[in-house]
């Protein structure tokens, strides 16, 4: 029996059989598990299409796509605090992240993420209103908000307008002469939209002699308001460079526009400089003109100088916005506070505390509050004085009865003295009493310290008298050192008020009582 040839057709059929088996896989059944979506997952990303395995169980899922389902639906979450829009956002992140969603439009086509052109100095950007209004908060600067532009590109470049330079034009057709003045390239494109031929020269004077303009170079100088120093003025009126003596003739220094910081005398005061016009006012000096009384020196160009703003007072300079202690003694003399906290404080009857400030050059005085219930402190930061009206705390220094308590400077104003055989607590600042008014309490204040001491004396044999005990007290010191400690508790004691009155039941007063006892008394009233 003969065996059959397979014909070519048939070959050609088992080829591509085989060829088939050979790309078929024998796929693992666990690779491929059925995808869902997961409200969110096991590794906690929101809203995923994944294997149901990896799907936090604690939360909804189902066995589709994501597009599919109600609680990942894509929307619009919108930050009413920061002014952002989160294009195709579930409902789910957004909450997340406290936003308000949208579910209409996942695209953020509402009016609350319309972008628009945020200008801010120099710089822009293409953000809603609600985002431009926090950058502006956070530059403390005003709002420039602008909805004409139509992309981030327009933006941008409109922020570069604001760039200063020489805008040249024509005055009239007739007239082939060239105007010029110096501003920002969106004045003078504007300029140009109304009707005027302009050209716009980038960081350029209009003295710059390539312009070919009628504006020449002068020696006169002027102040800007706003601007802190002097400039050169050309012969257009326009404003030029900071006013450098050095420069007056210089072609650079009247063709280009030079910054403060490329400036003479730059990180300067140059107060009273008759070559240097870059004034600062933090450093003391500003742009004013030139007064032969107020000014030590006449600037060599113009009729303008750096005004030195320090103050000369009590024989001491006083930088601009220094601040420093006085206190009146007296209704006119005004003396320097005593620097000194380590005792008490001299402070007559009807004085109080002042604060002195030196501001652009004039010395004004503040008071502190009447009786001295505020007292002026004074520091000093590197060699700049500083100071302020503080409360006084002396209420309750004369309650404390040991030296920790009284000297807690946390918690009062306190000094702890020793006098002779008595000792006490009393205020740093002796505070003032309204003394003329009858229901105060200034009496009873200045009693605390009064005190009486008993002096006894022996009579010998032929009528002498000898001390025996206390004798002390018969000695000035003794009445001294009451005196001291009852001036410390305010107006109170044997002092001399402010017009040079000296104060009542000042001193000691004695008595003899009974002869046959043989004992005087001797007093100190402290009030």
């Amino acid at each position: 029996m003969k065996r059959k040839i397979p014909s070519v057709v048939g070959l050609l059929i088992i080829l591509l059989l085989i060829g088939i088996l050979g790309q078929i896989n024998f796929v693992n059944p666990e690779i491929y598990s059925v995808s869902s979506c997961c409200e969110k997952t096991i590794d906690g990303a929101w809203c995923q299409n994944a294997p149901a395995e990896q799907c936090d169980s604690a939360y909804r899922s189902a066995p589709t796509s994501c597009e599919s389902t109600s609680y990942c639906k894509l929307g619009c979450c919108y930050d009413s605090t920061s002014g952002n829009c989160m294009e195709n956002t579930p409902q789910r992140v957004c909450d997340a992240s406290e936003g308000v969603w949208d579910g209409e439009s996942a695209s953020c086509d509402i009016p609350q993420c319309e972008l628009g052109c945020c200008l801010i100095g120099d710089q822009a950007a293409f953000v809603t209103q609600t985002r431009c209004k926090k950058m502006a908060t956070l530059y403390g600067l005003e709002v420039d908000y602008r909805t004409s532009f139509g992309s981030e590109m327009e933006c941008i470049a409109s922020a570069l307008s604001e760039v200063k330079g020489a805008c040249v034009y024509e005055k009239d057709e007739r007239d082939f002469e060239k105007a010029c003045k110096i501003t920002t390239k969106r004045e003078c494109v504007n300029l140009k939209t109304e009707g005027q031929k302009t050209e716009f020269y980038e960081g350029k004077l209009c003295t710059d002699p390539t312009l070919g303009t009628s504006c020449a170079k002068t020696k006169k100088t002027t102040c800007v308001e706003g601007r802190d120093e002097v400039f050169f003025v050309d012969s257009c009126g326009n404003v030029a460079n900071v006013y450098d003596s050095a420069k007056i003739d210089d072609a650079n220094y009247w063709t280009d526009i030079y910054d403060v910081s490329e400036s003479c005398g730059y990180g300067l005061s140059n107060a009273d400089s008759a070559t240097c016009g870059n004034c600062d006012y933090y450093l003391g000096s500003t742009c004013k003109e030139y007064k032969r009384t107020e000014d030590k020196i006449k600037p060599n160009f113009g009729e303008n100088i750096c005004r030195d703003l320090a103050c000369d007072y009590g024989g001491k300079r006083y930088e601009h916005g220094e601040t420093w202690c006085a206190e009146v003694d007296g209704i006119s003399k005004i003396v320097k506070k005593s620097q000194s906290t380590n005792d008490v404080k001299e402070n007559l009857p009807g004085s109080r505390y002042f604060r002195m400030l030196c501001y652009n050059g004039e010395v004004t005085s503040e008071p502190c509050a009447d009786f001295r219930q505020e007292v002026c402190l004074q520091s000093e930061v590197n060699e700049f004085s500083v100071a302020a009206c503080v409360v006084n705390r002396w209420q309750d220094c004369v309650q404390q009865k040991n030296a920790k308590d009284c000297l807690n400077e946390d918690r009062r104003d306190c000094e702890w003295i020793e006098s002779g055989q008595q000792v006490q607590c009393v205020p740093r600042y002796p505070p003032g009493f309204d003394f003329w008014n009858t229901e105060s309490q200034t009496q009873e204040a200045c009693s605390q310290t009064n005190t009486q001491c008993i002096v006894k004396f022996e009579k010998k044999l032929f009528g002498e008298e000898e001390c025996i005990e206390n004798c002390e007290c018969l000695d000035d010191s003794w009445k001294a050192s009451q005196d001291r400690v009852c001036r410390a508790l305010g107006d109170c004691g044997g002092k001399t008020n402010y017009v040079g009155e000296r104060g009542f039941n000042a001193g000691s007063s004695t008595s003899v009582s009974d002869a046959d006892k043989g004992e005087e008394e001797g007093g100190f009233l402290g009030f």
